[in-house]
């Protein structure tokens, strides 16, 4: 009796991490998103490059030239230290030998080259929600930036996050890709702005807080984040609350995302990286993206930080 419970028990145990494995199992775009005779707008591909900032951390530490991809940066934080990848055009140390499809499934599902889930280190909730068209211009327009034939250090985690496995379970939790839809009741320049906050530029990756296993605190969105980074920087609160940027106009904040400098002449130093690349950034969608930000629901983020 006791071993037929044991084999019971056995056997549950075995369909229970079946399961587990297929519902967490790494995912990818379908087919049917990948126009076949599409062909790529390179131009567009630099707009969604400097809107997604990417060079802010996949520059070599140090580095000037923003096209020259060659990663290395360390990212601490409470799980361990990330460190960024190679993703130049080099085909043995960057994504020079990726597919379309294997770029698109990273940005928009997480999934690495080989089938892996990628650590959300990289803002692939926010990327998610990107026009498969727009990742595919990235792809085309980063395949012309320059090679770097340098191989990326490994991640530097703590266990259990160092097995890539359990990001399956993080993403059954915290991980619902979907692309962006415009809300008819808001004007095109509002829209375009929720675009840009909500997938490439993702503001919110960054200034709202998460819980202990990095899952973004959905009730308290753009509210700030205190631990950006272990033991470093703090970001903002950005909605317009009395310790937010309550005070600030939206041509404020567009002013900011082109110039660096805020309404009360101060250069923010955290900011420096994001506003190299909004600075590069049309008026159009400068702008834009000061109107979704100037109208976000305000909420209360900590009172003993301010922008300004």
């Amino acid at each position: 009796m006791l071993g037929r419970i044991l084999i019971g028990l056995l056997v549950l145990a075995i369909v229970v991490a079946g399961v587990g494995l297929f519902i967490t199992r790494p995912q990818t775009v379908p087919a049917s998103q990948f126009a076949a005779d599409y062909k790529p707008d390179v131009a567009n591909g630099e707009v969604i490059f400097n809107a997604g900032n990417c060079s802010a951390c996949h520059m070599a530490p140090g580095q000037d030239d923003r096209t020259v991809l060659a990663g290395g940066l360390e990212m601490k934080s409470q799980f361990g230290t990330f460190v960024t990848p190679n993703i130049s055009s080099d085909k043995q140390y960057g994504i020079g030998a990726w597919t379309e499809r294997q770029f698109v499934n990273a940005m928009k599902r997480g999934t690495g080259r080989h089938g892996e889930h990628l650590y959300p280190a990289f803002p692939y909730a926010s990327y998610s929600l990107l026009k498969t068209s727009d990742v595919r211009d990235l792809f085309a327009y980063m395949q012309t930036l320059p090679a770097v034939a340098k191989p990326t250090a490994p991640h530097q985690l703590k266990f259990p996050f160092n097995i890539r496995l359990a990001v399956g379970g993080w993403k059954f939790l915290y991980f619902h890709p979907h692309e962006f839809k415009a809300d008819p009741s808001k004007s095109d320049e509002w829209n375009r702005g929720a675009y840009l906050a909500e997938g490439p530029a993702h503001c919110a990756e960054c200034h709202t807080p998460r819980n202990a296993l990095g899952g973004v605190e959905e009730d308290k969105m753009y509210a700030g984040a205190p631990n950006l980074e272990a033991g470093g920087r703090f970001a903002n609160n950005i909605t317009p609350s009395k310790d937010g940027i309550g005070d600030w106009s939206a041509q404020d904040i567009t002013d900011f995302l082109q110039s660096g400098t805020d309404k009360c002449f101060n250069e923010p130093e955290g900011m420096r990286d994001v506003i190299a690349s909004t600075s590069k950034y049309s008026d159009e969608d400068a702008t834009a993206l000061g109107v979704y930000i100037h109208e976000l629901p305000p909420k209360d983020g900590n009172g003993k930080e301010k922008t300004c």
